[in-house]
């Protein structure tokens, strides 16, 4: 639980190792962030996910499996971007399946706007890389124009995962529906004050 709410949290001394931080932001189940955390040790992986039971279960299977590289946090995704999480202190997002509310009326409720990827750029580190992916191809071209204009960042190859990385909605959709996926590494020449560069 942290202490206040609106600064950034020391979120690198919530892991007994001091390792690279990767997010998965909504991570529901947790079929991908305990495949993905057990198969990089040398990584420390933080879920954010907002409803108890999921947050509660999947804390239980982390402990089961001995994953001391996870956390998991029971808060909203763009609020803990914004908000708790560090600048320059993520090597990594994964962001598979939002909720991409289909009606055009809720669209703005949609987590991939501006101000989100705003959020991502300031807490990636130089390089640190978007891994991004839905099944709803009208909302992934949506993103895609917007994310291929923002010179912060550099496509990359998307991001494949195997079969034991696959969460539990790409499953219930694998073979009947086409998904996007588009992956964007942060550019080193970024202008970023506070992030150390190479030389």
């Amino acid at each position: 639980m942290p202490e206040q709410w609106l600064d950034p949290e020391p979120v690198t001394s919530w892991f007994s190792e001091d390792q690279p931080l990767e997010i998965d932001l909504g991570c529901g189940k947790g079929r991908f962030l305990l495949a993905r955390a057990a198969a990089c040790k040398g990584v420390n992986f933080l879920g954010i996910e907002r409803l108890l039971g999921r947050v509660n279960k999947l804390e239980r299977k982390a402990q089961k499996a001995g994953l001391n590289n996870v956390r998991i946090c029971r808060v909203e995704g763009y609020y803990a971007t914004r908000f708790l999480i560090p600048r320059c202190s993520v090597r990594t997002y994964y962001i598979f399946f939002p909720d991409p509310w289909p009606k055009r009326k809720h669209h703005q409720h949609r987590i991939m706007n501006v101000r989100f990827v705003d959020a991502l750029y300031e807490t990636l580190e130089p390089g640190g890389i978007v891994h991004f992916a839905t099944d709803h191809l009208p909302y992934f071209y949506e993103v895609l124009s917007q994310l291929k204009v923002d010179e912060r960042f550099e496509a990359v190859a998307p991001f494949q995962p195997d079969d034991a990385e696959r969460t539990d909605f790409e499953l219930l959709f694998l073979g009947d529906k086409p998904i996007g996926r588009y992956s964007m590494v942060k550019r080193w020449n970024a202008v970023n004050a506070g992030c150390d560069y190479p030389d």
